[in-house]
Parts: structure tokens; sequence; C-alpha cells
């Protein structure tokens, strides 16, 4: 079974972060055609290239496989106080989404 939107994903999180296809190939070890493979899905990562970008760009392994729609936060490094602003914010903009949705 192939998994397209790992491609995709790779390719917005890269544009997100503005990395160029060589940056992200030398941050992984690999060559900027291999990246290249990846994002237009003409290969998947093995697996200890997949959690390298996983954690790289800061979001799991299901969000990459297309198993979970959501994203995660890395918050290593940070406080509790900094950690529940962050919380906070998160779910004031949530509710100010709701409200925009009616």
């Amino acid at each position: 079974m192939y998994l397209p939107d790992i491609g995709a994903k790779l390719k917005q999180l890269r544009i997100q972060r503005n990395m160029s296809q060589i940056s992200l190939a030398k941050q992984l070890g690999v060559s900027k055609s291999v990246i290249s493979s990846y994002e237009n899905e003409v290969h998947l990562p093995p697996y200890d290239v997949l959690l390298q970008i996983a954690r790289l760009f800061g979001v799991s392994t299901d969000y990459l496989l297309g198993a979970a729609n959501n994203r995660a936060i890395n918050v290593d490094g940070l406080t509790d106080r900094q950690i529940d602003a962050i919380t906070m914010i998160v779910n004031e903009l949530k509710e100010t989404n709701k409200g925009c949705k009616e």
C-alpha cells in the first residue's frame, strides 16, 4: 500500500521552513535527488529517515504517514509556564476559529 500524502506533506513542511531540497538533503545525509523522489512520491523514505524527518520538523511519523491529521508542537526546552502559555494561545485560537465557522 502506498501513502501518497507523504510527498506533499514533506514538501509543505520544507517550504514552510524556507528550506531547499539541497539543505534538507544535507541535514538528512541523503542527496537532493532522494528528497525529490520522496516529494514526487517515487519512493518512500526508509524508517530511519522518516524518524529524522519527523524530528527535524517537529511532527509525528503518524502525521507524515497520514495516520493522524494533527501536528505536534515540540516544547522541549520550554518551562512549564511557557508550555501553559502556548496551550492557552492554542485554545484561544481554536475558540476564535469556531466563531468564524458559524
